[in-house]
């Protein structure tokens, strides 16, 4: 692996310039674009050019909108992980109901961002108290009515076991667990939460507390 590349979409200059310091002596991260706004980060990407996260402040000046701006990087195949100072729980929920991998706080330490930063870049969910709690106070997020088994067989299978040992552990066949599966991708599906990758699967045992936050 050759390394990460990553952007960030912050329209303070100071914020921006000490994002570009901090990670510029990473090993593994490379900085390819500090821009103000989201339409500024794809004009300037070439046709071909792979990047792998965009670190995006949730209160941009150019009067975009959070769903907006995560939607246009997610058409463009680009994860998104959320920055921001942590003062709008509705900004966080609009975020994490658009699909963001996660939501860090300006004020968090350079070694937590590092760390959320790196892991986003892997293409992996970084789980936070903050997002936890703007989730868990978000009146619209719909119940997709699991049940009981259901919720059994995500929570294994969202913590990243295979659908053998999901079968195994749970004490039904390997097919039944595809199965199960698919029915609640299903579910989520219909009250408008999808959960199409095993990334978005374990964001939504998260959201509904069938796993726990890391670290909690």
């Amino acid at each position: 692996m050759s390394g990460y590349r990553v952007a960030l979409i912050d329209d303070h200059e100071i914020v921006a310039r000490g994002f570009a310091d901090l990670f510029s002596t990473i090993p593994g991260i490379e900085v390819v674009a500090t821009v103000g706004s989201v339409s500024a980060l794809l004009d300037s990407l070439a046709p071909g050019d792979h990047l792998d996260l965009a670190i995006l402040d949730l209160r941009l000046a150019d009067g975009s909108t959070v769903a907006g701006n995560v939607d246009s990087l997610r058409e463009r195949g680009i994860d998104v992980l959320a920055f921001t100072g942590g003062d709008d729980a509705q900004l966080m929920r609009f975020a994490a109901r658009s699909g963001v991998l996660g939501v860090v706080r300006k004020s968090e330490s350079t070694a937590v961002l590092l760390d959320a930063v790196t892991r986003a870049a892997a293409g992996e969910p970084v789980a936070s108290t903050e997002w936890a709690a703007a989730l868990d106070g978000d009146p619209d997020l719909a119940d997709a009515g699991l049940s009981p088994r259901e919720r059994q067989v995500l929570s294994l299978y969202a913590a990243g076991a295979k659908a053998p040992l999901v079968a195994s552990r749970a004490g039904i066949a390997e097919s039944t667990v595809i199965d199960y599966i698919r029915r609640v991708r299903s579910k989520y599906e219909r009250v408008g939460r999808p959960a199409n990758t095993k990334v978005d699967l374990y964001k939504r045992a998260l959201e509904d507390g069938i796993l726990p936050i890391p670290g909690l």
